[in-house]
C-alpha cells in the first residue's frame, strides 16, 4: 500500500505548501519509481505486496494521468494563442469564460482565426433573412462558430414537407413559427449566443431599420423580389450581402459588397426572371442535401469575412452542381449603370 500512501502524502504536502499544479509532476515522478521498483523486483508477489497494486494496473494509472496532463498543457497552450483572459461568464464585455475557450479551441488553433478572429465572431452582429433550407445550416453554424449576435426573420411555419432539408426544425415543432423554432436549435447548441427572431416578413416596411443594426447580412429566401430588396436595403446601409440561391440539383453563392467596390446583386442578375423560368423548391424539387451544401459556404464565407481569414467570394460566383458533382467559380463585375448601386462608391 505504500503507492497508495504515497499519492496521498504528496496531495497533502502540495495543499499545504501550495505548490499549485507543481503537486501534479511530483505524482508523475512517484508513479515512474514504482513502475521501476515492481519491474525491478525479481520476487513474484512482492511489489504488489509492499506497493499495493499490480504492474498493469499502475501503468494505466499513469496513462490516464498523461492523457489529462496532456489535456491541460494543449487547453493552456490555446489560451495562450488567444491572448486573451479566461473569466467566469457575464464579467465583462467581449471576455471569454472557461467554457467558451475550451468550446472554440478547434477555430483558435487556427493560424487564421487564432483568438482574435474568435473575438471578432463573438463581437458580430449577422441578419439572416430566412430560416428555411439555406437558414437552417447557415443559422446553425454561425451558432456553432460562435457569432455574438444573430438575427432572424421570417414570417413562415414549420410544416411537415419542410422536414425533408430543413434540418433546423423538428417534427415535434411542425405548426411552430420557424424563427422560434430555429432559436430553440441555436441556444440548444450554442447557449453562449444571443438569437433575436423576428416573426415577420422582410419587407419595405422594416428592411432599412433591420439591416442598419448588423454588420453583416446573408439572404437564403427563395422568392427573387425578397432577394432584391435585401439587397437594396444592404446597398442602402453600405453592408455587405452573402447571397445563396437553390434549385433542384444546383445552387450559388457570392459575397456583395459594393461599398468595397465590388458588384451588388442587381449588377450580376439586372432583371427578374419570370417565375416560369425559376420555379420554386415547391414546385421543382430540390435535393435534399443540397440546401446543407450551399448554406455551409454561405456560412463559411460569413465566418471568412468576420474574422478576416483567406479570401472570400466578393466579386466571384460560386456554381454548384450537385447531380455531376462539379463545382466552378466565374468572376462577377459591377456594372456602371446599375439601378442599384451605379454611382455609388
Amino acid at each position: 500500500m505504500i503507492g497508495l500512501f504515497g499519492f496521498f502524502g504528496l496531495w497533502v504536502l502540495g495543499q499545504r505548501r501550495g505548490w499549485g499544479e507543481r503537486w501534479l509532476w511530483a505524482t508523475v515522478a512517484w508513479w515512474a519509481l514504482l513502475i521501476s521498483v515492481h519491474s525491478l523486483l525479481p520476487v513474484e508477489g512482492l511489489a504488489p505486496r509492499f506497493l499495493g497494486g499490480d504492474f498493469g494496473a499502475w501503468l494505466v494509472f499513469g496513462l490516464l494521468a498523461g492523457a489529462i496532463l496532456a489535456y491541460r498543457a494543449v487547453f493552456r497552450l490555446v489560451k495562450r494563442r488567444t491572448g486573451i483572459e479566461a473569466v467566469e461568464p457575464g464579467v465583462r464585455e467581449g471576455a471569454f469564460s472557461e467554457a467558451e475557450l475550451e468550446r472554440y479551441a478547434r477555430h483558435i488553433l487556427l493560424r487564421e482565426i487564432g483568438g482574435p478572429g474568435q473575438k471578432r465572431l463573438k463581437a458580430a452582429k449577422v441578419l439572416v433573412v430566412g430560416a428555411g433550407g439555406l437558414g437552417s445550416p447557415v443559422l446553425l453554424y454561425l451558432a456553432a462558430a460562435g457569432a455574438g449576435t444573430i438575427g432572424v426573420i421570417d414570417n413562415d411555419v414549420v410544416e411537415s414537407t419542410n422536414l425533408q432539408r430543413q434540418v433546423i426544425h423538428t417534427d415535434t415543432r411542425i405548426g411552430m413559427a420557424k424563427v422560434f423554432s430555429a432559436e430553440i436549435a441555436m441556444k440548444a447548441l450554442n447557449p453562449f449566443i444571443e438569437v433575436r427572431p423576428y416573426n415577420r416578413a422582410f419587407d419595405a416596411d422594416n428592411a432599412a431599420e433591420l439591416v442598419a443594426e448588423y454588420d453583416l447580412v446573408l439572404d437564403g429566401t427563395d422568392d427573387f423580389a425578397t432577394r432584391y430588396l435585401v439587397n437594396r436595403a444592404c446597398v442602402a446601409a453600405g453592408k455587405p450581402l452573402i447571397s445563396g440561391a437553390i434549385t433542384q440539383w444546383e445552387g450559388q453563392v457570392s459575397l456583395f459588397d459594393p461599398a468595397k467596390g465590388g458588384p451588388c446583386y442587381a449588377c450580376v442578375f439586372p432583371v427578374q426572371p419570370a417565375e416560369e423560368l425559376v420555379p420554386s423548391c415547391a414546385v421543382a424539387g430540390v435535393a435534399a442535401p443540397l440546401p446543407g451544401v450551399i448554406g455551409s459556404v454561405m456560412a463559411m464565407e460569413a465566418v471568412k469575412w468576420i474574422t478576416g481569414a483567406g479570401e472570400t467570394l466578393a466579386g466571384r460566383l460560386m456554381i454548384h452542381d450537385a447531380l455531376y458533382a462539379e463545382t466552378r467559380v466565374i468572376g462577377v463585375k459591377r456594372r456602371a449603370d446599375c439601378a442599384v448601386c451605379g454611382g455609388r462608391h
